[in-house]
């Protein structure tokens, strides 16, 4: 029973399908084409632990009141050697089934059978996936849109993987393009300044980067290599000088990311698809579909063409597709520089014809809105169905705050908030399990003051603590001479209170399952809220300490290692860490 949620379902729906072949069989049900049944389970237990409309689908196709459908099919229910214990008739003709206890043993002795791996699921159709995020350009430090990217990203891929799929993580290192320029020119300029001058002789650039790690780097490069670079051209020593920026940049963006426990599977470097010729061999290929032309010696891709081609497909009028005022995009200007659009392309056509995969999900920021389309059609145009299989996760901006006022700059630096100053403030783990709190496809507010407390206002402490309270008890327990490690029998866990903490317990393969699916791994937050909430209550309704029925003694010590372990994988999940002290 790698899911109990799964499982239970989709014994269900085989309930009822050989129910109605018994009831068609004797004449109680007319035999028709009886669409499949379909299962839920219920927001109140009250009406059961999963419930099916089956009735009321298929009262047209039966010719009978779904009432009537509802009874003939209980009435010819085998729920002998299944995992429900009864079915009643509820409403118009809803079915509600109870489980029956033998499941909730089973959950249990699941989550003991899998331990570090319950929660883990198989896809029906895994996938080999690359999930890309962060991708800040290595200009400078990586700022709080780029701490929310990363949890997301990290977490996203987290639970893909554990759905069963072949994840791979990945950062885009932008060491190309008119951003490295910009970025070369500045340092060369404080260069300059501090060799040759200063800043009268020397201006600094209006659209530089302004920031003091610039200086630093200027500064540095001096220290370890002197002032010899001055007399050189000024290409050679924006070439040095950008490279000794980006051999100081990356590893300290790799530093910070590792804080954060991101580790990738690769760092691409843009450069790469430059020194290859892929760029240019991918312009080869837009050209050879037709939908490129050249003008004003620029090439260009004819986005505007594709994208009304593909929406009058979908159905749109001229009318609507008018209003979008689709535009042509460069590929490559007249000076003969590819433009970021281009090189985007060429990344996405070596994420798919390269290297393979499957499908690609990019965690971008909301400004990046409009350029998902385009993207997707230049991958459609040359064959590589980016309208499927490239997906694009757009998160909204994050604000800072603390006892409710915003906080924008560091109080260490002055400076605006950068992920580093936010790690010297409050834990990873609040910082992770924050971030990951909300859908990516909505504002974010991050209390600061929140997220520093040490009580059950703050999310993370609260569940967190719940870990180390099982924990606590368990070493309690040992050192009053209570064995803790040895079997037990389930079926005393009858009080209300240790039911529903199993049902918790359960839910933790469908969350992963939905959250991947659902591309939402802030599902997780809530859960992990869920099964704390559901520890607590049962912890304060039912003794484990001092109570004479040692079996149930062990019973519930089992049912809360099953809750530790749970929780710790729940957190796990999330790149949180579930201490056994606090």
């Amino acid at each position: 029973m790698k899911n109990p949620v799964e499982y239970a379902r989709a014994e269900v729906a085989e309930i009822i399908k050989k129910a109605y072949a018994a009831a068609s069989s004797k004449g109680a049900l007319p035999e028709a084409e009886v669409r499949e049944p379909s299962v839920e389970a219920p927001k109140d237990i009250k009406n059961g632990d999963f419930s099916s409309s089956f009735a009321m689908q298929n009262t047209k196709a039966l010719k009978t009141p779904p009432r009537a459908v509802a009874d003939a099919l209980i009435a010819n229910m085998d729920l002998s050697d299944t995992c429900f214990e009864s079915c009643e008739a509820a409403g118009p003709g809803f079915m509600n089934f109870r489980l029956s206890h033998r499941w909730f043993e089973d959950v249990l002795r699941e989550i003991e059978s899998a331990g570090e791996d319950y929660g883990k699921t198989q896809t029906e159709r895994p996938e080999k996936i690359m999930v890309e995020f962060v991708s800040a350009n290595p200009t400078g430090p990586m700022h709080l849109g780029n701490a929310r990217g990363g949890v997301l990203g990290d977490c996203l891929a987290e639970v893909l993987s554990r759905a069963g799929n072949d994840v791979s993580r990945e950062f885009y290192v932008n060491d190309a393009g008119n951003q490295i320029e910009k970025f070369a020119l500045s340092i060369d300029t404080r260069f300059m300044q501090m060799t040759d001058g200063g800043e009268e002789k020397h201006p600094f650039p209006e659209d530089g980067y302004h920031g003091d790690d610039i200086k630093d780097i200027a500064r540095g490069y001096i220290e370890k290599y002197g002032d010899g670079l001055k007399g050189a051209p000024q290409r050679e020593r924006m070439d040095k000088l950008s490279q000794y920026g980006l051999s100081v940049n990356l590893p300290r963006m790799k530093k910070d990311l590792e804080k954060y426990k991101i580790f990738y599977d690769r760092w691409f470097l843009e450069s790469e698809l430059h020194k290859s010729g892929y760029v240019k061999d991918t312009m080869e290929k837009l050209k050879a579909t037709g939908y490129t032309y050249e003008k004003d010696g620029a090439l260009w891709l004819a986005t505007s063409r594709v994208l009304t081609e593909k929406y009058k497909k979908e159905g749109k009028s001229d009318e609507e597709i008018e209003k979008l005022e689709l535009k042509d995009d460069v590929l490559c200007r007249s000076n003969g520089f590819y433009t970021y659009f281009a090189v985007d392309i060429a990344y996405h056509r070596n994420k798919f014809e390269e290297r393979g995969f499957d499908r690609v999900i990019n965690i971008w920021g909301a400004d990046h809105h409009g350029h998902v389309a385009r993207l997707k059609a230049a991958l459609d145009v040359l064959g590589l169905d980016g309208e499927h299989k490239l997906e694009i996760v757009l998160m909204q901006l994050v604000r800072l705050t603390r006892d409710g006022e915003v906080v924008r700059m560091s109080k260490r630096t002055g400076k605006a908030i950068s992920l580093s100053d936010l790690l010297d403030e409050i834990s990873v783990d609040a910082a992770r399990y924050f971030f990951n709190s909300r859908a990516s496809d909505t504002h974010l507010e991050f209390d600061l003051g929140l997220a520093v407390r040490t009580d059950s206002e703050n999310p993370v402490y609260y569940v967190q603590y719940a870990h180390a309270r099982i924990n606590s008890i368990l070493r309690a327990l040992s050192a009053e001479g209570v064995k803790t490690d040895g079997k037990a029998d389930y079926s005393l866990l009858c009080e209300e209170s240790e039911t529903e903490l199993i049902r918790e317990l359960s839910k933790l393969p469908e969350e992963i399952k939905l959250a991947a699916e659902s591309r939402e791994p802030s599902r997780l937050n809530h859960y992990a809220a869920s099964v704390a909430t559901a520890f607590h209550r049962f912890y304060t309704e039912c003794r484990i300490k001092d109570i004479e029925d040692k079996e149930l003694q062990a019973a519930r010590i089992g049912l809360i290692k099953a809750a530790a372990l749970v929780i710790k994988n729940t957190l796990g999940a999330l790149g949180v860490s579930a201490p056994d002290r606090m």
